[in-house]
């Protein structure tokens, strides 16, 4: 969850997961907010496939291991517990926040632009998700005076977000606790297969990111029944 920043105390940046990654690539906000950020572009509300149903009582690591692990298998079990991981970083990025007055949806519209200012849009794209999510946060951080609009030398009318001191400051709450998560982690996993399941994260999410801009990544639709 940390960013790259340098030198100083901003180093540790208390960026949240969802930004860190892209990067590498005071009033709370509300609940909708965090979901917006959480499910745009993912079809939040849909019901999933079969496929990525895990058996009662199982878990996605049981759906995989009795199945023999073949492609299918492999894909939802890895789907499920991205899942679950996305939700358990969530989890923690509001509890991180909220003492600092923000939350995990402010922080990370908010962590994107601490460095430099960046257009609604680009932000969205560091993020992988819809310009409007974007949009309706960037509106609420200017409100409350955590970032500010600025002039876009490229683009009349697209205007850049940045942050103000306000909100560095905001940002600068959240480093103690965000450090002494990150140590916990480390602890847990070790810094090695830390630092390997960050590639592997990346792999990832590069490998999906390439599948669904391939022409021709949707799957094909069933013919109508006569």
């Amino acid at each position: 969850m940390s960013g790259n920043g340098s030198g100083g105390e901003e180093s540790g940046g208390g960026l949240p997961p969802a930004v860190a990654a892209g990067r590498g690539a005071s009033g709370g906000g509300s609940d909708a907010d965090i979901a917006d950020i959480a499910d745009a572009d993912a079809g939040a509300g849909a019901n999933p496939a079969e496929p990525l149903s895990a058996p009662a009582g199982g878990s996605a690591d049981t759906a995989v291991a009795d199945a023999g692990a073949n492609e299918t298998d492999l894909l939802s079990g890895t789907a499920l517990t991205v899942f679950r991981l996305n939700g358990q970083f969530l989890e923690v990025a509001e509890r991180l926040a909220r003492p600092a007055g923000l939350t995990a949806a402010w922080w990370q519209v908010l962590g994107a632009v601490l460095y430099e200012p960046l257009p609604v849009s680009g932000i969205a794209r560091v993020m992988g998700i819809t310009r409007q999510s974007v949009q309706r946060i960037a509106d609420l951080l200017v409100d409350q005076g955590l970032a500010e609009y600025l002039p876009n030398p490229a683009h009349r009318t697209a205007k850049l977000l940045g942050s103000t001191e306000k909100g560095r400051d905001a940002v600068r709450r959240i480093v103690p606790a965000h450090a002494e998560l990150a140590g916990r982690l480390a602890a847990e996993l070790g810094v090695e297969e830390f630092a390997v399941t960050l590639r592997v994260l990346t792999r990832l999410s590069d490998a999906v990111g390439r599948i669904i801009t391939e022409p021709g990544a949707a799957p094909p639709t069933r013919p109508r029944a006569s």
